[in-house]
């Protein structure tokens, strides 16, 4: 069993209950859940812990998870959504078979349920505008004021619903209330809204309906209709829990049981739909499926795989408590995958030129090098060396400081894969000072696999073949915010000043090695001491584009850092 099959198996709260409830012999011995996004924007990080929770309880259980669409705003949704929603899950891993669902499909029963309670006397039509009900409302330490039309007979309410429905009334003029409660501490009870008037075209129903129910309304009935035993909701639906209960009682009819777990929050990231929606229309992200953005098709881009994204939520696991998890634990998640299952290869990103002279010219070598050596089924590449190759420009120091084991005049260093070369000269720009070429020569005994090729040298590069070499834009994405909490409104009242400025360099002029020219959108590679790269979606003609999708532990780097700090 591998460490995301174990921490599967692991149990919390949630499936403690479910395992009870079967014990106990309830819903007949049976486990049925449900994912039930709205289709009014992108799936991000924080919905694949509820699928994974969903989907992945019900597969535990022997039971059954539906994917049901509560499109109940035709102002906000959209078929692009539904469509995104369903190619993530997928993407995840998981299939919902033929229980593909939307509340839209219940509009119909919902009207009657409704109509039985108007005619119990449990609700009634409302002729207050959206302010006048929040005022009437009341607050947590203030009770609600019942409307002026609370009173009005099932017989009056009845004609007036009926006439919501037929389109005689403008948007916003009259509302469907439940009648419970205006003294309730529960601010969801006091008269929630049921119905309300939207002359808009609903993209599954068309102009069928000019009245949509309420989320609070349609989502537990919903719920009911489809049989769920247990919906799994996150915390902040708790305080909505009497509701749905209330509606369900009065209608007599099958009651899940909502339990509530903790929302994923993640540091330096922004989970919210409303922010998230910012960020795309006001153009600080390039769509939806920007490589920085933390939805299930952005992550996609970037290059994470749904193995680390299933493993990180299996790591964090399900709490009755909200906290934030630091974003280092998902990364660490897909480093771990990635060095499993990623082909090496080498590139280099700010090329330097250096010629060997004392290697033959026209010569060509085909040099071993292994697919991955965490995989030692995968098998080894060729790689071309030849006279002229290119290094990393930071391999390089005219001047080294301690611990710099890098190239550096009259310094050896070995080529990965290769030999071990030594620095002569240094060739620079006459007019600008600028370093463009280094000569250096190579000892022919320290091939890899020669007897000399175990001399001890400290550094070792990655490297391209200049003649062999294939150009590519490289794009190094960093994180979108630099706030550790740009969802709290104190720290990041602004959204636009948390924003990362350098969460996005992009390179046009790197090298990579001639067996990716037959590289496909979302293939994934090991840049060998540099970090994981992702082939982005969108490539265009004879052109090679790589998203940056998490870096290497970079030891010099942090060396580098505490000497700059001093």
């Amino acid at each position: 069993m591998n460490s995301e099959s174990k921490r599967a198996a692991a149990t919390d709260f949630v499936r403690e209950i479910i395992a009870e409830d079967l014990r106990a012999g309830k819903n007949n011995g049976s486990v049925h859940t449900r994912f039930p996004p709205e289709p009014n924007g992108y799936l991000h990080i924080g919905h694949a812990k509820s699928i994974c929770l969903n989907f992945g309880v019900a597969a535990e259980f022997n039971g059954l998870c539906n994917l049901r669409f509560d499109d109940t705003n035709p102002v906000k949704e959209e078929s692009e959504y539904t469509a995104s929603i369903k190619e993530d899950v997928r993407w995840l891993g998981y299939d919902w078979g033929d229980r593909e669902y939307y509340a839209s499909d219940y509009f119909e029963l919902l009207y009657e349920y409704a109509v039985r309670l108007i005619k119990a006397g449990k609700a009634y039509v409302d002729d207050l505008n959206a302010d006048e009900i929040r005022q009437y409302r009341g607050t947590l330490t203030e009770p609600g004021r019942e409307s002026p039309y609370r009173n009005r007979t099932a017989e009056e309410n009845l004609d007036l619903f009926e006439r919501m429905r037929a389109g005689e009334f403008e948007d916003g003029s009259r509302v469907l209330r439940a009648r419970i409660d205006m003294m309730s501490g529960n601010l969801n009870m006091r008269d929630p809204v049921m119905y309300r008037i939207i002359h808009e075209e609903h993209h599954r129903t068309g102009n069928k309906w000019c009245i949509y129910p309420m989320y609070d309304w349609a989502h537990g009935q919903s719920d009911s209709i489809e049989g769920i035993t247990h919906s799994l909701c996150t915390l902040e639906f708790e305080d909505h829990r009497p509701l749905y209960n209330w509606f369900i009682e009065q209608l007599g009819i099958h009651q899940p049981r909502q339990i509530e777990f903790a929302r994923l929050n993640l540091s330096y990231t922004v989970l919210s739909k409303r922010r998230l929606i910012q960020l795309v229309r006001e153009g600080h992200v390039d769509g939806w499926d920007d490589p920085r953005m933390p939805t299930i098709s952005g992550l996609r881009r970037r290059g994470y795989t749904p193995e680390s994204i299933r493993d990180f939520c299996g790591r964090i696991g399900v709490a009755k408590s909200n906290s934030t998890v630091d974003i280092e634990l998902l990364e660490h998640c897909l480093r771990e995958d990635l060095n499993r299952c990623a082909p090496r290869v080498m590139a280099v990103l700010h090329p330097l030129r250096i010629v060997i002279e004392n290697y033959p010219e026209g010569k060509v070598e085909e040099l071993e090098a292994e697919i991955n050596p965490e995989e030692p089924g995968a098998g080894s590449r060729k790689i071309p060396f030849s006279r002229e190759l290119y290094i990393e420009r930071d391999d390089f120091r005219e001047e080294s400081p301690k611990k710099f084991f890098r190239l550096a005049p009259g310094r050896e260093v070995r080529l990965k894969h290769a030999y071990i070369i030594k620095c002569e000269h240094v060739v620079k720009d006459t007019e600008t000072g600028e370093i463009v070429e280094l000569l250096c020569t190579y000892d022919p005994g320290t091939k890899s696999g020669a007897p000399q090729a175990n001399r001890k040298i400290k550094g070792t590069l990655h490297w391209v073949s200049v003649k062999h070499a294939l150009n590519a834009e490289v794009r190094l994405y960093d994180r979108l915010f630099i706030k550790e909490n740009p969802g709290d409104e104190k720290e990041c009242p602004d959204m636009k000043s948390c924003l990362n400025p350098d969460s996005i360099e992009i390179l046009r002029d790197c090298k990579v090695e001639p067996g990716l020219s037959n590289v496909r959108p979302g293939d994934f590679f090991q840049f060998l001491r540099i970090g994981y790269f992702c082939v982005d979606k969108d490539l265009p003609d004879e052109k090679l584009v790589f998203n940056r999708t998490v870096t290497l532990r970079d030891t010099w780097a942090k060396i580098e850092k505490k000497q700059k700090g001093r």
